[in-house]
């Protein structure tokens, strides 16, 4: 037999023989999709923001299916969606409260003090990284919006004071804004907390009224007037204990001197 026939049929026989092999293999050892995953991906809101640590809604309905994460892995879904997916999934919904974004800076047009004037790119990062742009306070709202331009929920909008604005309602706390903010003054709190000191500066108190009107001064009068002791100062900045304080909004939040205690929101969020 010719030996260039002889070798193509030698490699068309063992091209087959692997074939076969593979054939088989596959059918062994295919692992067949839980249809469960499936409906959970089309339960979810399908955003992809990967705001539940995962590269999107469909490797977070496998994790969901598989038992390795609970249902309030997902900060976007609303209250239907989720109960949708505790259907799905024969669990418990549980009590996970529903998170917002809260700004923790007062800092606007009419309080801040600006020291210079700014002409670089026109993004807080960018500022962060030179002069920190217009506004004096090292520690506070930069206000080039780049939260704005993160959130995909048309949440966020920069008010008239140039700062954020967060809308409650729309909020899913899906946490970009937290990310974009080189100052670290946006956090994710319970919808149902509504006093904050909105201060982030931790310069001792002159030094802080120095360069914004609603900056915390550590005058410590939060501490006295609040019996729970929900409040205590600490590095020149007061700050509220949510496991001892007893909700009573009236107080310290009108003994403030530099109104820097807030209510966020309504009450009826909770």
């Amino acid at each position: 037999m010719n030996p260039i026939l002889l070798a193509a049929l030698s490699m068309g026989g063992i091209g087959l023989a692997f074939s076969i092999l593979l054939t088989i293999a596959n059918k062994k050892l295919k692992v067949e999709d839980d249809p469960k995953i499936a409906q959970v991906e089309d339960a979810l809101p399908g955003v992809n923001c990967g705001a539940c640590g995962y590269p999107g809604c469909a490797a977070c309905a496998e994790a969901l299916v598989k038992g390795d994460v609970g249902i309030s892995i997902c900060p976007v879904c609303d209250d239907d969606e989720r109960e949708e997916l505790a259907n799905i999934l024969g669990v418990e919904l549980g009590e996970g409260k529903r998170e917002v974004a809260v700004l923790f800076c007062q800092g606007g047009n009419d309080n801040a003090k600006v020291k210079a004037d700014y002409e670089g790119i026109s993004t807080c990062l960018a500022a962060s990284f030179q002069s920190g742009g217009e506004r004096a306070c090292d520690y506070g709202c930069i206000g080039k919006g780049d939260c704005v331009s993160v959130c995909d929920f048309d949440a966020i909008h920069m008010g008239e004071q140039g700062l954020p604005v967060i809308d409650r309602q729309k909020c899913t706390a899906c946490g970009a804004c937290v990310e974009a903010c080189p100052r670290d003054i946006i956090e994710l709190h319970p919808i149902d907390r509504h006093v904050f000191v909105l201060c982030k500066n931790e310069d001792k108190g002159a030094a802080a009224r120095k360069v914004c009107d609603r900056a915390c001064i550590a005058c410590k009068i939060c501490e006295k007037f609040d019996d729970s002791g929900g409040f205590h100062v600490d590095n020149f900045l007061a700050k509220v204990d949510y496991d001892k304080y007893d909700k009573d909004y009236e107080k310290p939040t009108g003994k403030c001197p530099t109104n820097v205690i807030q209510l966020v929101g309504e009450k009826d969020e909770e």
